[in-house]
């Protein structure tokens, strides 16, 4: 007789912790962290980032291990199956359905940027860039990338990142088809402590720059770490709103929470794992990488050898893709440091991305009954079209800014608040600490159950308001008035200007997996409802 395959699960304790600590460190670890922290005032943003961190990023981490787990026990491993145990009301399982729409969205778009992390790593090492002027670093980061027209995908001679693109969605679909242990738990196991050595070796270079060039004694290692970190204008900038969306936002991305994943990976947990300590150290971890890697490394280089003005206002992409490569050009030994640098940005990127395709895979197995070589299949497929799209649909990066603001920020902050009003409100902080606290080695300060409760509701509600109001609706704080943002403009178009098709196409793709993923959740009620029946109320 044949015996039924076993469950999946995870190896170890460890492995857990560095999956859901390789989900967490990403991208924004080292780009999008030390940007913000310089454009806003570093003291006063890290206040901020701080606050934002105690008050709702380690609580719905926690929130997300504890419901994970408990549904878990009875067999659901999706967030849709997570949210019809949690929720009763058969609406319940609609809200999870974001828990699937949010990551594999964005592993659309994210799995691009990912190619051009292994584009660089690869032409700095073989001496490809070397560039020594701005316009030469941004022409090339146009061609590359393809953001000057679109249609990237069937240009001739220009389309190199679609080689690296291949590669790299290749490879996440490998390593995800092996499943959690010998899949996403084993790459991680030795992909993030080659992070952090990459990154140490980085910043240790860093740190030893002294006055890189002796013409501008005020560019030194001390100042550079000084504009990073000082702590200005504190009183004013905390009363700067933005100033907080961007803490706020930034701690989504940065524990990876509201992102359907944590509770994705702890549905695959025993009540004998330890939940609370396995959280917190997970979240140390991608702490660690942000503040004490990340926050040393990117602002502190580029400032020693471009000064503030060199540094000042550059997002995510300009600073990671168009600044670092000339301060790196300007040190000793440029190829060999680009190329640690991009391949330490790779590891990040495609720890994240792995992340992204398990709540996918597991829908899929849950709410169609298959095995994961259709889950995959079907996945495959679904997120190759995505990306396909964003490629070619590249001129001024239009599908990916569009797709990564409504879902990548919005749908996160949207996810967030159901997170952590299911686990206070409708799991209720009782059950829910009792449940956390099956297996744990340390408790959950009492004080966390007002925070929860109380405090985390309310602070995200708030910031999610003014988030909209700024960025959606473009309410001027000084004037009083309301201008529709970018975002909306290019849907609905403004006096003068057409809507952007690419912006609506991107919007209409979002609509896709929605209904997509609507539809599946719908044909497989009866099945769960089957299922739910052998769950006894507590």
């Amino acid at each position: 007789m044949q015996s039924s395959p076993k469950p999946e699960g995870w190896s170890s304790r460890l492995g857990v912790i560095l999956a859901v600590a390789g989900s967490a460190v990403g991208l924004g670890n080292f780009l999008r962290f030390p940007g913000l922290a310089a454009q806003y005032g570093s003291g006063a943003f890290m206040i901020a980032y701080f606050i934002s961190l105690v008050l709702i990023g380690i609580p719905i981490c926690w929130a997300e291990w504890t419901m994970g787990r408990y549904a878990g026990q009875y067999g659901f491993r999706s967030s849709p199956g997570i949210f019809s145990v949690l929720i009763k009301h058969p609406m319940g399982k609609y809200l999870g359905a974001l828990g699937v729409i949010i990551p594999v969205c964005i592993y659309m778009y994210y799995v691009y940027i990912e190619a051009w992390c292994a584009g660089y790593a690869w032409y700095f090492l073989i001496g490809k860039i070397n560039f020594t002027t701005p316009d030469q670093v941004s022409d090339f980061f146009q061609k590359f990338v393809g953001s000057t027209q679109d249609g990237l995908v069937v240009q001739r001679g220009s389309n190199q990142v679609v080689l690296f693109l291949v590669i790299v969605f290749a490879l996440n679909f490998v390593i995800i088809y092996r499943g959690l242990s010998k899949g996403i738990e084993f790459f991680c196991k030795w992909a993030m402590p080659a992070l952090i050595f990459l990154a140490i070796i980085i910043l240790l270079r860093v740190l030893t720059l002294g006055t890189p060039d002796p013409a501008k004694p005020d560019q030194n290692v001390l100042s550079g770490l000084g504009f990073m970190w000082n702590p200005g204008q504190v009183g004013k900038e905390l009363l700067n709103p933005q100033l907080w969306l961007a803490a706020a936002g930034q701690i989504f991305f940065s524990l990876s929470v509201g992102f359907g994943v944590i509770i994705t990976y702890a549905s695959y947990l025993t009540r004998k794992d330890d939940i609370v300590l396995s959280g917190l150290t997970a979240s140390s971890a991608n702490e660690f990488c942000e503040v004490a890697l990340g926050g040393l490394i990117t602002v502190p280089a580029a400032f020693m050898f471009l000064g503030a003005a060199g540094v000042a206002g550059q997002g995510t992409f300009g600073l990671g893709f168009n600044v670092l490569p000339l301060v790196f050009a300007k040190m000793p030994f440029p190829g060999f440091f680009g190329t640690v640098f991009f391949t330490l940005l790779f590891l990040a990127a495609i720890t994240s991305s792995l992340s992204m395709l398990q709540p996918g895979i597991a829908f899929l197995e849950e709410a169609l009954g298959v095995g994961r070589k259709v889950s995959v299949t079907l996945l495959g497929a679904l997120t190759a079209l995505g990306c396909l799209f964003v490629v070619n649909f590249s001129k001024d990066l239009k599908a990916l800014d569009t797709i990564d603001f409504w879902v990548g920020t919005f749908l996160i902050f949207v996810l967030a608040t159901i997170l952590i009003i299911t686990f206070g409100w409708i799991m209720g902080v009782d059950k829910g600490f009792e449940e956390a606290h099956q297996g744990a080695h340390i408790r959950i300060p009492n004080a966390f159950r007002f925070i929860i409760k109380w405090v985390s509701p309310a602070f995200l509600l708030i910031i999610f308001a003014l988030w909209v109001l700024f960025n959606v609706f473009g309410w001027n704080i000084d004037t009083g008035q309301f201008q529709p943002t970018g975002y909306v403009a290019d849907l609905i178009g403004q006096p003068g200007k057409e809507p952007n098709q690419v912006a609506r196409l991107s919007l209409a793709l979002i609509g896709i997996v929605v209904v997509f993923t609507v539809v599946l959740i719908s044909a497989a009620s009866t099945r769960w409802k089957k299922k739910l029946t052998g769950i006894k109320a507590n």
